[in-house]
């Protein structure tokens, strides 16, 4: 060892010497740190490490050493069964028979050698969905890759081959859910004898307690994480072939699943959920999405286009937009905006922990496009964080009647300490005024957003703020959660959950009262107005009733007879008439309310320009009497 030693370093040092003259040959100058010191250099780390001999070494002339490189083995025999791998110059052209016999003998791979195509062999997937739309979307995207190898859908979980559970880590009351539901599924197989049923679970949860899933509760053999799903079918395969639990959870910086096609069985055919961004960059210390869908990246706008044309021709009357932050989105095409300088807008008063790049196609450019495939096609988007209303995209929302004025604001707490130490990138003041804007802009706009009480610290000063600010907003919809805990946030690893179970749930229920209280009054203005509602389907509570959403994404329910299948006098169509169904818009006048719902008497059935054309007569006709300022006492 210490010879070859030796020798390694005398050889690097003789490719020194030969570079550096080189180098001055071709009048390069290099600073000395970056090159190769000689071995008389006493900070040389090649004399101090390699070179303990005082004898001098031989040398190897760079030629020769360039050929003993080229005539030594490459690559290719290091390769098992690469029977193509002989050197350039090498005069063997065959492998020996023992070579041969051991190429020939290798054990194959079942799972790698199989067609993914044809895995499937007609057996039958049962797939069921927690927490939010973005999981529903992504249960589509499943469909899709399982049915294309060969599998085929089932409604029924007792017939099913294959069970997968599509997860939601958000709050430890989701998790619990699924954790009950593994055990029913475990029972089911061992009751029924269902020994080589297979038990699945995807999603957030999956990526996030895959230790605990796998190997402390034993319930399940495939865990795959949101960024995987392409890899299902062979991990099925891999499974049934050597019997042992399958595992894929790495987070991926570029899968969108943009070339998929989701499989829309689920669907009432009236709504399509399209996805155009994954994962998020806003680390929000309680927020657990960024570890378990990883970092934002934006879907091509192509794609996105194509599919919401695919919608339109189907007959879809509403697209939702997806994404863990959607009005974020971004793409970025290197051809086409590389020379491009302009940075990302943000709402006034807002910022982001990390760097805002450049502007690519922005959401607002994104919605524009989307907009303008379907005039006759509504268009809402969720989840979007405050901080990208910028005021471009809120202009837009109002000039085009069929982007929804419905818009999801997720305050969180009303408390700006709070604020800070959520690391939401935004103060209370801020907030009121992006509030202000979008009132003043498109008045009328319902506003929902979400909550969380007894936040790390939250004092009881800090949990009045959030009151207020539900008062001072009146939301129209909103999400309220006691606060839970959880690992890999850096709330976990920087806060102390100190408010008392009791104290949150005190809290929480507050917030609740406060926001039906509101909710209640706000319903009660609107009766006397009318709204096009697309109907959904039948009611709940009724077969003779219907129910459907106004634009304002407010519940509304409808007796259902005949009615005229057009609005305006010049449309042919109102002069015939039909009963109510699923996927029509139809201008209901409420005449009742309720804290969580509205009723009405359908008018006529419609459509959203024609419905626009309506209402822009209407108040030409009958212009809008402005309000009178009441002094609140």
């Amino acid at each position: 060892m210490k010879s070859f030693l030796s020798i390694r370093g005398a050889n690097l040092n003789n490719l020194t010497n030969k570079s550096s003259r080189m180098c001055q040959n071709n009048r390069i100058v290099t600073k000395s740190k970056t090159c190769l010191r000689s071995k008389s250099s006493s900070s040389s780390p090649f004399s101090n490490k390699f070179v303990h001999s005082a004898q001098p070494t031989p040398s190897i002339d760079i030629k020769d050493f360039s050929q003993m490189i080229k005539e030594g083995p490459s690559l290719g025999h290091f390769i098992s069964g690469n029977t193509n791998s002989q050197p350039e110059n090498s005069t063997d052209s065959s492998l020996s028979q023992s070579e041969e016999d051991l190429i020939s003998n290798e054990e194959k791979i079942p799972y790698l050698e199989m067609d993914l195509k044809t895995i499937g062999r007609g057996r039958k997937v049962f797939i069921e969905t927690y927490g939010c739309q973005m999981n529903v979307s992504d249960t589509e995207i499943v469909k899709s890759i399982m049915l294309d190898s060969g599998f085929i859908e089932t409604n029924n979980e007792k017939e099913a081959n294959v069970i997968f559970l599509n997860t939601c880590a958000i709050r430890e009351k989701a998790e619990s859910k699924v954790w009950d539901r593994l055990k029913e599924i475990a029972a089911m197989k061992r009751d029924g004898k269902k020994h080589d049923l297979m038990v699945g679970v995807l999603g957030c949860m999956a990526e996030r307690l895959k230790t605990s899933i796998l190997e402390t509760q034993k319930l399940v053999d495939i865990v795959v994480g949101p960024d995987a799903y392409r890899d299902l079918p062979r991990l099925v395969a891999r499974v049934e072939q050597l019997d042992e639990p399958s595992v894929n959870v790495l987070l991926s910086q570029d899968e969108t699943y943009a070339d998929v096609t989701p499989v829309r069985t689920s669907s009432n055919g009236i709504t399509g959920f399209v996805s155009i961004t994954r994962g998020c960059n806003n680390m929000c210390t309680y927020c657990i999405v960024p570890y378990t869908r990883g970092r934002e990246r934006s879907r091509p706008v192509h794609s996105i286009l194509e599919e919401v044309r695919d919608l339109s021709q189907r007959g879809f009357k509403e697209v939702m937009l997806l994404g863990q932050n959607v009005n974020s989105y971004n793409y970025i095409d290197e051809e086409v905006n590389s020379q491009s300088n302009e940075m990302r807008k943000l709402a006034e008063g807002f910022s982001t922990i990390y760097k805002n790049g450049k502007a690519g196609v922005t959401f607002t450019n994104l919605l524009d496009q989307v907009s303008k495939i379907d005039p006759n096609m509504r268009i809402r988007f969720t989840s979007p964080h405050p901080k990208d209303f910028s005021d471009d995209l809120i202009e837009l929302i109002a000039q085009r009647p069929n982007i929804c004025k419905s818009l999801h604001l997720p305050a969180q707490s009303g408390s700006t300490t709070v604020l800070e130490r959520m690391k939401r990138g935004y103060s209370r003041e801020s907030y009121d005024k992006l509030i202000q804007n979008i009132k003043k802009t498109m008045p009328g706009t319902a506003i929902s957003s979400d909550f969380i009480a007894g936040f790390c610290g939250e004092t009881e000063e800090e949990h009045k703020d959030t009151i207020s600010l539900l008062k001072s907003v009146q939301y129209e919809h909103a999400f309220m959660f006691a606060y839970s805990l959880r690992e890999k946030t850096k709330a976990h690893r920087l806060y102390v959950d100190d408010v008392p179970q009791p104290v949150k749930i005190e809290r929480v229920s507050e917030v609740i009262k406060t926001f039906y209280d509101n909710s209640k009054l706000k319903n009660e203005e609107e009766i006397g107005r009318e709204h096009l509602v697309l109907i959904e389907g039948t009611s709940r509570r009724s077969k003779e009733e219907m129910a459907g959403r106004s634009d304002t994404n407010k519940k509304v329910i409808v007796p259902n007879f005949e009615i005229p299948n057009g609005l305006m006098g010049d449309n042919p169509a109102s002069q015939t008439k039909s009963t109510i169904k699923p996927g029509d818009y139809v201008v209901v006048k409420i005449d009742s309310a309720r804290s969580y719902s509205l009723r009405g008497v359908p008018i006529a059935k419609s459509s959203v320009t024609e419905y626009e054309r309506y209402k822009l007569i209407n108040e030409m006709a009958f212009p809008p009497i402005p309000p009178t300022n009441k002094l609140n006492l």
